[in-house]
């Protein structure tokens, strides 16, 4: 495995190691499975290595990640950056006292919580996930970021959907990172 993380150098390296599997969660939907890449260290180094040359110059002071994979990604990223960590969870998963924002679905609504205080000080804050899809979640936990009094600084993700536009829903001006754009 070659240690080239520029963004060619990165997708053709880390892009074979993703798995499609057509029809999940439901018929049409195709699935991009990190999985294996996960598996291979050196692989998942890569991956670290890719996010953190993207997105250091951000000058992050915590990582946020959203449940569930974005908890894989951006744990293990922000114990790369030195940084601490931060979940976001689906309702009723946390602890204590929390802010909470609701946000829509395509068919419903759901809700993304943080522990009161979590972000206390106005700590300058990247939000981490595997894939940036329609940007739903993503925009959602900005806005809970924001909230609960953190200075969004970035997003960054392992893969991009880029048909799906989800960029167009994230913050005006704030940057968007991602290693694999499909």
């Amino acid at each position: 495995m070659s240690s080239d993380t520029s963004p060619a150098g990165l997708d053709a390296q880390l892009r074979p190691l993703v798995r499609d599997v057509p029809d999940f969660p439901k018929p049409g939907i195709l699935f991009r499975d990190l999985t294996p890449l996960m598996r291979d260290p050196a692989s998942w180094d890569l991956v670290l290595a890719g996010l953190k040359q993207r997105l250091s110059h951000l000058k992050p002071e915590l990582i946020v990640g959203i449940e569930a994979r974005g908890f894989l990604v951006g744990h293990t990223l922000a114990v790369s950056m030195g940084l601490g960590f931060v979940p976001v969870r689906k309702p009723g998963k946390l602890p204590g006292p929390v802010d909470a924002v609701e946000y829509d679905l395509e068919y419903g609504s759901d809700r993304l919580e943080i522990v009161q205080g979590s972000l206390e000080g106005g700590p300058r804050v990247l939000v981490i996930d595997d894939l940036l899809a329609t940007g739903g979640t993503a925009a959602a936990c900005a806005q809970l970021v924001q909230q609960a009094g953190g200075v969004l600084c970035g997003f960054g993700f392992v893969i991009e959907l880029t048909a799906l536009e989800g960029r167009s829903r994230l913050t005006d001006g704030v940057p968007v990172e991602a290693l694999i754009q499909y």
